[in-house]
């Protein structure tokens, strides 16, 4: 499989499932029922899509679109769309409380996920994994705000794309620090 090719996969199944909600709840006349099933099976797909292609299903995939069908599940079963507008504070602040609770117990999982890529001191790695607990925290505690004091329809355009919006933005603003700790395969330069 070519990379082109592994890239478009990896982006339809980090994404098509949030595509398709949004989609789904303005074709339906804002109908946050129809568009939680869209949710569900978006992700159905999303995930069967990257197992047949990669034939595996990477981790942070597997976990996103695992909880947008159990929670999206759980909100359709319960008729109660607020199970579904929580699931973003919940999934965010597990994935800060990892990531802290990985650095209180000395563990670095910023760091077990993307070491291979980069090659930055322990202090970097632990900086860097505070920041991302940081970004989790945030998303979490803002997602909150928004689904409780904001319209519906408000919050359906802030969970898909503004939290990856947010989250990219985050991003880059980490790229100049990640691109000084790149791993390269040229040997090391002898003065």
């Amino acid at each position: 499989m070519t990379k082109r090719t592994r890239a478009w996969v990896r982006n339809f199944v980090d994404y098509s499932a949030l595509a398709v909600f949004l989609v789904a709840y303005f074709l339906t006349g804002k109908n946050i029922t129809m568009a939680t099933w869209a949710l569900v099976i978006g992700s159905a797909v999303a995930l069967l899509v990257g197992l047949i292609v990669e034939r595996r299903v990477a981790p942070l995939p597997a976990i996103a679109g695992g909880a947008a069908l159990v929670f999206g599940g759980a909100s359709l079963f319960f008729h109660d769309p607020r199970i579904l507008k929580m699931k973003p504070t919940i999934m965010n602040g597990l994935f800060a409380a990892g990531l802290l609770g990985g650095l209180a117990f000395g563990k670095n999982p910023l760091r077990l996920m993307l070491g291979e890529a980069f090659d930055m001191p322990p202090g970097t790695w632990r900086q860097l994994t505070i920041n991302f607990a940081m970004l989790f925290l945030g998303l979490a505690l803002l997602n909150e705000f928004v689904w409780r004091t904001q319209p519906e329809e408000t919050w359906v355009i802030f969970r898909f794309p503004g939290m990856m919006i947010l989250t990219f933005v985050f991003s880059i603003a980490h790229a100049p620090l990640l691109m000084k700790h790149v791993k390269t395969d040229e040997p090391p330069k002898v003065d």
